[in-house]
């Protein structure tokens, strides 16, 4: 038996053909392989939505509940506060007065330590002059003893 060229091509193309439809029947397989991995990690994610989506609703549900219970207590809290804004106010003014009352006593201070300087000057010109009056009388008496001849110590 002798083939010819057209029945050699012939044979190459039919191997090439069922080598191409056995890589393909492979290749089909692998991804149905795949589609099937990839449809059941779908359903799990679908499940896992479910449960997350059940559990958002109730944290959501609970957390709706905390935000009412806060917003009271800051409402309750808020009314506290304006309540004692008139005692806050009455603490500055007391702060105020007493610092009046220290700026009063400093200056008060201040006067009576101006007026005790002027009367120690005061004192001691007075004392001066006491002195210096004194003086002037004894030397008067001695001058008027020795006329007499008196010896007044």
């Amino acid at each position: 038996m002798h083939m010819s060229w057209g029945e050699i091509a012939g044979l190459i193309a039919a191997i090439a053909f069922a080598a191409l439809s056995v890589f393909l029947i492979l290749a089909i397989r692998k991804a149905t392989v795949i589609l099937d991995e990839v449809s059941k990690i779908a359903e799990e994610a679908n499940k896992s939505i479910a449960v997350i989506t059940k559990d958002v609703d109730h944290l959501s549900i609970e957390v709706e509940g905390l935000l009412n219970k806060t917003n009271t207590l800051v409402d309750d809290l808020n009314g506290k506060i304006s309540k004692t804004d008139p005692l806050f106010t009455a603490i500055g003014d007391l702060g105020v007065t007493v610092s009046d009352v220290n700026q009063s006593t400093r200056n008060m201070a201040t006067s009576l330590t101006g007026k005790t300087n002027k009367l120690k000057k005061e004192s001691s010109v007075s004392k001066l002059g006491r002195t210096a009056t004194t003086l002037n009388r004894r030397r008067k008496e001695k001058k008027a003893a020795q006329d007499t001849n008196i010896n007044i110590y």
